[in-house]
């Protein structure tokens, strides 16, 4: 392989029983294949003794950098932390629960020196350890999402990925305060090609993306990162005037020429108000969601802050020898 300079961006809360594994396993694929790297590890806000371990590790490794954030922001700002603050000339982007293998990093290197590309996505062939709830929502979560999205998504990926300099650069020129990571990498362009593996089971500990996270995600994904929703109230809205139309035009023909099946009382005038009352409280309910996702961005409050930087120092590139 070419000598590159690599920043490992591992975002990480309440990982205290796996981080340990994590870095001997980052440690081995790294030290085996490449001279100059980070494993920037970026603390979420843990509450237990993540950053203690953290930080044991970088006094006995510089390779092992670390930016802690002052409190848990979420998976996505924790991330866009370690893209900001990542030096090398090529990101990897894993999580630290290992159900992304480490082993993976080398083959996509060689992917993005073999093809020329700026990034290498992760594609997950088979998903292990995970319910058959989460599998099928998941599934159709991203291709609801890449039916929505004004750019082609690759569906079955994570954050697992390689981006090069000029993807990290124009990632960071972007200024939403909330951010669809993998939707935005795909947004920005350049050449991307796809790398397929098995997601294992976790390693240890619990998931950090219970239902409630996986909505509030969902949600987030859908808005910032498409307007097609707000499309879709104009056609309900469309519709539900063409249905009103309709049913007067019923109406007025029913009661000028079929008078005797003219259906007497109150039902058909309480679905007819159900039905509009509910469309337009659903219209309403998208454009207040659009609404309040419009306030968050211009409050322009940081996406993140940083409490403590340990460790962290620029990369170079060692030269060929």
């Amino acid at each position: 392989m070419n000598v590159h300079s690599i920043s490992v961006i591992i975002p990480c809360f309440n990982e205290q029983q796996v981080i340990r594994e994590t870095y001997m396993r980052l440690t081995r694929v790294m030290q085996a294949n490449f001279s100059a790297y980070e494993l920037l590890f970026v603390n979420d806000g843990s509450r237990d003794y993540t950053l203690s371990i953290l930080k044991e590790l970088a006094s006995q490794d510089e390779h092992v950098h670390i930016i802690s954030l002052s409190r848990n922001f979420g998976h996505q700002p924790a991330v866009s932390a370690g893209i900001e603050n990542c030096t090398g000339d090529l990101a990897i982007i894993i999580d630290a629960d290992l159900q992304d293998p480490p082993e993976l990093i080398p083959d996509m290197v060689r992917m993005y020196e073999a093809e020329g590309c700026n990034v290498v996505y992760a594609v997950r062939k088979q998903r292990q350890g995970e319910t058959v709830f989460k599998r099928v929502t998941a599934k159709w979560f991203y291709r609801i999402i890449n039916y929505l999205s004004e750019v082609p998504l690759p569906v079955d990926t994570g954050d697992f990925r390689l981006i090069d300099r000029k993807v990290i650069d124009a990632f960071n020129r972007l200024e939403e305060r909330n951010k669809y990571i993998r939707g935005l990498i795909s947004w920005v362009g350049f050449k991307q090609v796809p790398i397929y593996y098995e997601r294992a089971e976790r390693f240890a500990g619990e998931t950090k993306y219970p239902l409630s996270k996986m909505l509030k995600f969902a949600r987030t994904s859908l808005l910032y990162f498409s307007n097609k929703p707000l499309r879709l109230a104009s056609s309900i809205g469309i519709f539900s005037v063409i249905i009103a139309l309709c049913l007067t035009m019923w109406v007025l023909y029913t009661t000028f020429f079929l008078p005797d099946r003219l259906v007497q009382g109150w039902s058909s005038t309480l679905i007819v108000v159900m039905f509009f009352g509910g469309t337009q409280m659903l219209t309403v309910g998208i454009l207040g969601e659009y609404l309040g996702s419009i306030f968050n961005e211009i409050k322009k409050r940081p996406e993140f802050i940083v409490d403590e930087k340990v460790n962290t120092k620029p990369l170079k590139s060692n030269p060929p020898a």
